[in-house]
């Protein structure tokens, strides 16, 4: 027999963490190999841990609503015969030992060196919570101040963060006494009494009034994260909107045409979205002072355009796949994508890589109905673009022979951007283009 350590897979290149949400093998269970043993929340997505052989489950090493953090041992399965990945319980034992030996020297580290003693709280904080707490001088008496979200009231990595942001834009003002001496806070309860109800007024919501008739639902967790970072980002950077109107006639006649023979062909529906997602691309090519992100007083200039692709879950929530590489795919490859992200996130089965690395955003509120929006940018990106619903509406037609009116397929492109990095120039020209590229649409085109 062997026992075969179940880690926490690499899920992206910038997912360091994910929180277990349900076990769905209990200890004793059979697990067949490629068989989903739990599932995982990330900030982004949630998912599922398959195992990598088959053997029977033994032990859990941590449990609902825990933190875990990528490459950490979260089960222990026992398999028959060797396997490559096996550790005998003998030797086990040894690498445990260190590892709690070397957790016990890096606790006593942190007591000695940290600038603040965490350890004097009596509130309970991750490791990644007090690391950011250090890094930016938050003092005990201020994370105990801090309302967590977590479970228990636990303070989680986006409250902290908030609570940086906020202090650092004068929403919350970091207690004097904390900033020029730290060691009086702790050894003085008066000076940590004085500052915390400064914290907790700026939590502080607006009262409801509730009657015997209306019902509280909690937020489910995609939901509070979705709060989380629509607030960060108006506070983060600061919008300005753009919007022109775009005459489509052609790619209405030009789909209704083909849409059938795509479809056979292709075995793929074929919508709006991809045509516009492939004018969007183009016109990132063309500017690629949109494809860039802002990293404090830094501009990053992407090297690849990563489309991300706004979809609405059965459960109301917002979620946004991205397409990799998205201005080297023609117009199947471009489908395809679309229509894969868009039929897996809508069934939970994105993966967080699928969420990762995207650098300009795509959000088609027409889908309900809306001529336009005004959508909120998704960090650390520049911009994003809504496409409005297309209608039929009368228009002014010029010809050589002079003006006319008729009825054409109109639709609204509407264009947030931060205008910290991107003034009014760049981005109306770049809402233009792609409305330019759409206009000039082929209609004698193959696809």
């Amino acid at each position: 027999m062997a026992r075969f350590e179940l880690k926490l897979p690499k899920m992206g290149e910038s997912v360091a963490e994910a929180t277990i949400t349900n076990w769905l093998k209990e200890v004793g269970d059979r697990i067949e190999a490629d068989e989903a043993v739990l599932e995982i929340a990330t900030d982004k997505v949630d998912s599922e841990v398959p195992s990598e052989v088959s053997g029977v489950l033994v032990e859990q090493l941590f449990g609902k609503d825990d933190l875990v953090q990528v490459g950490q041992t979260i089960a222990i399965i026992e398999t028959e015969g060797d396997a490559p990945t096996e550790t005998k319980v003998e030797e086990a034992a040894v690498p445990v030992a260190a590892a709690e030996i070397e957790k016990t020297i890096e606790a006593v580290k942190e007591t000695v060196s940290a600038p603040h003693d965490f350890a004097s709280s009596d509130k309970f904080f991750s490791p990644l919570v007090k690391n950011i707490a250090k890094e930016e001088g938050v003092s005990v008496a201020e994370l105990n101040g801090i309302q967590g979200s977590g479970k228990d009231g636990r303070v989680t990595k986006e409250d902290i963060l908030k609570y940086v942001e906020d202090r650092k834009s004068g929403v919350v003002q970091a207690p004097k006494a904390v900033e020029e001496a730290p060691k009086v806070v702790v050894e003085t309860p008066k000076v940590v009494q004085a500052a915390e109800p400064v914290v907790q007024k700026s939590q502080q919501a607006v009262p409801v009034s509730v009657n015997g008739g209306d019902e509280i639902i909690e937020m489910d967790r995609m939901r509070k994260l979705i709060s989380g970072y629509m607030v960060a980002s108006v506070q983060t950077s600061a919008h300005v909107q753009s919007f022109i109107e775009v005459d489509v006639t052609n790619i209405v006649k030009w789909r209704d045409k083909v849409k059938t023979a795509f479809e056979k062909r292709e075995g793929e529906k074929l919508t709006f979205t991809p045509i516009m997602m492939e004018a969007v691309a183009k016109a990132l090519k063309d500017f690629p002072g949109m494809n860039i992100s802002v990293d404090g007083d830094y501009i990053i200039k992407k090297k690849n355009i990563n489309l991300g692709m706004a979809a609405a879950l059965p459960n109301g929530n917002l979620i946004v796949p991205v397409i990799k590489n998205a201005d080297q795919l023609n117009l199947v490859g471009m489908a395809k994508a679309v229509n894969d992200l868009g039929n897996r996130a809508k069934a939970g089965k994105l993966k967080p890589d699928d969420t990762q690395g995207g650098t300009y955003t795509v959000t088609n509120v027409g889908t309900f109905g809306s001529v336009f929006g005004t959508p909120i940018i998704n960090q650390p990106q520049v911009g994003i673009l809504a496409l409005g619903a297309i209608r039929k509406v009368p228009a002014v037609i010029e010809t050589p022979e002079g003006d006319f009116i008729g009825i054409r397929q109109k639709m609204f492109l509407s264009h947030s951007y931060d205008h910290r990095v991107v003034d009014g120039a760049l981005g109306g020209s770049f809402v233009k283009r792609v409305a330019e590229y759409l206009e000039a649409f082929d209609v004698d085109r193959d696809f």
